[in-house]
């Protein structure tokens, strides 16, 4: 009996120091969804080393491109109660959907080393992804070689002529098309959301928001609507029409890249595509009007917010800020996902040709703003984008391209 006695004894102190242990600290997960997946690698590549510096996991989620569509993803997961701590928000109608959960971010450091953040009645609430920018990307050897200088392409008669010589010279340049373009279903954003743009800002001041405020209201400039179904008419004339119906992100900028096109109609975010490019590349304006342009489209392409309702918060406020102030963040943001910082402070360059052309754009004032998203992503992707499909099939004409267009702003506007 008395060595039972003892053996309980042994155990009770064994439970005893068991309950007294200090517990093994839960690891802090961020969840982080983004909508960039040409960044994907690198950003991954960060979140790692994010991990083993701070001993935080960064569980990164890109959703974009032609097979993902992020609002959707959104969607479903705050329906299931498991919104991210960080997302992104691309101009007012994702803010409206998220401004219930989106933090107040003005008293953040970063606030003060940037000009392009996100602000919704006088507060910051959107970190600026990055500096990006598009007009119509060029190789400028191929150019040279047929004897066009790419300073003249600054209107829609000056493309109308260059296209034209650069298709007689298809075999001498070793070129499948003129343009590499995608307008199919899953490429909505090249067309609805970015080509569209040229006809709401190309030309005009930055930030005056006079023309796409009357598009809005559905107060249609028909001359200027016209001029840009002609434009957008001869970018589908001159690109292969496999990528250009067909065609996914791959397959357009692969054939910039491999030299079957001579003008690729995508931003400078597409410079990770293209470290292997043994040609000369920049940028010229959109040909959309017959007015001569002379700027390209400029800004924060989207902006990360917090979920104020985290459970994490503050680890996905460090989170942001080790992007802007440290070595590792900047070189993810700089070297490793080609970006072009929105921060001041950041000192480092990048390497990419077609992000100095943006850099190059910018620093002569040369910009037009992005007001594509001051239209509600539904009506980009579900109206307007299968408008531009039907034109890239011959299903319309350019007539008729016109009045479908004009029959969706004005039914919007409604």
């Amino acid at each position: 009996m008395k060595k039972i006695l003892t053996i309980i004894s042994m155990l009770l102190v064994v439970l005893s120091l068991t309950a007294c242990a200090p517990k093994e600290e839960e690891q802090v997960v961020i969840t982080f969804k983004q909508n960039k997946p040409e960044i994907d690698e690198a950003l991954q590549a960060y979140a790692a080393a994010y991990e083993e510096a701070t001993g935080v996991k960064v569980n990164v989620v890109s959703c974009g491109g032609g097979s993902c569509v992020l609002g959707d993803m959104l969607k479903a997961d705050y329906a299931a109660g498991e919104m991210p701590d960080i997302f992104p928000i691309d101009g007012p109608d994702s803010y409206k959907q998220w401004e219930a959960i989106v933090a107040d971010l003005s008293a953040e450091k970063w606030v003060d080393d940037t000009s392009v953040e996100y602000v919704v009645d006088g507060k910051v609430v959107g970190f600026p992804v990055a500096v990006e920018g598009w007009g119509m990307a060029y190789n400028a050897d191929l150019l040279a070689k047929a004897g066009i200088d790419p300073t003249t392409l600054n209107n829609y008669q000056a493309y109308v002529d260059a296209f034209a010589k650069l298709d007689g010279m298809k075999a001498e340049l070793g070129i499948d098309s003129v343009v590499s373009m995608t307008a199919g279903p899953g490429m909505y954003w090249v067309t609805a959301h970015h080509n569209f743009n040229s006809l709401l800002s190309n030309g005009v001041p930055y930030g005056d928001l006079s023309v796409a405020n009357k598009f809005l209201a559905g107060d249609i400039d028909e001359t200027r609507l016209t001029e840009y179904a002609n434009w957008v008419n001869l970018l589908f004339t001159y690109a292969d029409k496999t990528v250009l119906t067909t065609g996914n992100y791959d397959s357009q900028v692969g054939a910039f890249l491999n030299q079957k096109a001579v003008f690729l109609h995508q931003g400078n975010w597409v410079d990770g595509n293209l470290t292997e490019a043994t040609f000369d590349m920049a940028f010229a304006p959109h040909g959309s009007t017959t007015a001569v342009t002379d700027g390209i489209f400029v800004s924060a392409p989207a902006w990360y917010v917090v979920n104020k309702d985290s459970k994490n918060y503050q680890a996905a406020l460090d989170f942001l800020n080790n992007m802007v102030y440290t070595e590792l963040g900047q070189k993810y943001m700089v070297e490793d996902a080609g970006m072009i910082p929105a921060f001041g402070n950041i000192k480092l360059q990048p390497k990419g040709k077609l992000s100095q052309s943006v850099q190059s754009w910018t620093a002569e004032g040369k910009v037009y703003s992005w007001n594509q998203y001051l239209f509600a992503g539904e009506f980009r992707d579900n109206v307007l984008g299968p408008i531009y499909d039907q034109l890239a099939q011959g299903a319309v004409s350019v007539d008729e391209f016109v009045e479908l267009f004009k029959t969706a702003l004005t039914d919007n506007a409604k």
